[in-house]
């Protein structure tokens, strides 16, 4: 019996890499005086680092080696993190990152079918508040009675520890939960604490491979905007994920 849905907050309910994280450092890297501009594509690689401190830290140690020898850089990339939250809050606001298709609504039935709502993210928990706070209805965020961020845990995705602190603190078993990721570290996360996981990918994402999710949508589709499933196994064609499809999802665990 699903009991409980584990929502990935970064590409899964809203695309935030492409159109907020992402511009968000640029920004910050014009305010601190660098001549560093990540394009659309390096982003996209970049993604393979989880956590957007150990991004700055990874690409500093490929494309700008001679930082290495920065006197703190712990800190000078801890600062340079803050303007980029920042900026990503400021961002948020213009109402230009909206959710994901179907997103508002599956939540929405969640709650009202009795689930358990949780947040298993590497962002931070200042990013989550600031998505909900300015893209989602109001008091939308307390439905979540986890929020599992990057400062929860020491390993990041694909690590399994964010999920499994989820487990833990809702004193579930992984085969009553299902998780929504958008990415292939997401997927090894999930599917390493043992998690059940649906895939709804994006851009970035859509080209990962997803073995062993229990299905891949292209999004989650609404009435007027039916979904397409992007693996050979789905249950039925349907033009929405709803409650009544994850429950059938997981009771049939089909593999890709």
């Amino acid at each position: 019996m699903l009991k409980a849905l584990i929502f990935d907050v970064d590409g899964t309910l809203a695309d935030t890499e492409r159109f907020g994280h992402r511009v968000a450092f640029n920004l910050a890297f014009a305010e601190a005086g660098l001549h560093w501009h990540w394009d659309e594509n390096l982003y996209g690689d970049l993604l393979a680092v989880a956590g957007g401190k150990q991004r700055i830290a990874h690409f500093i140690a490929c494309y700008q080696p001679e930082m290495l020898a920065t006197t703190d850089l712990p800190t000078f990339i801890k600062e340079l993190q803050a303007i980029k939250n920042r900026h990503y809050a400021q961002l948020l606001t213009t109402g230009k990152i909206p959710p994901r298709l179907g997103v508002i609504r599956l939540i929405n039935e969640a709650k009202s079918a009795g689930l358990r709502l949780a947040i298993a993210t590497t962002t931070m928990a200042e990013n989550v508040e600031a998505l909900f706070a300015t893209a989602f209805p109001q008091e939308m965020l307390s439905w979540f009675e986890v929020i599992a961020t990057d400062e929860s845990v020491m390993q990041k995705k694909p690590a399994p520890d964010v999920y499994q602190y989820v487990l833990e603190k809702m004193q579930l078993s992984a085969q009553e939960c299902l998780a929504i990721e958008d990415s292939q570290q997401g997927l090894q996360a999930a599917l390493s604490a043992k998690i059940p996981t649906l895939i709804t990918v994006n851009g970035y994402t859509q080209q990962q491979d997803f073995s062993g999710a229990l299905a891949v949508v292209n999004h989650l589709g609404e009435l007027e905007q039916p979904l397409t499933c992007l693996t050979q196994y789905f249950l039925e064609p349907c033009d929405r994920v709803n409650v009544a499809v994850l429950n059938k999802l997981l009771n049939t665990n089909f593999q890709v």
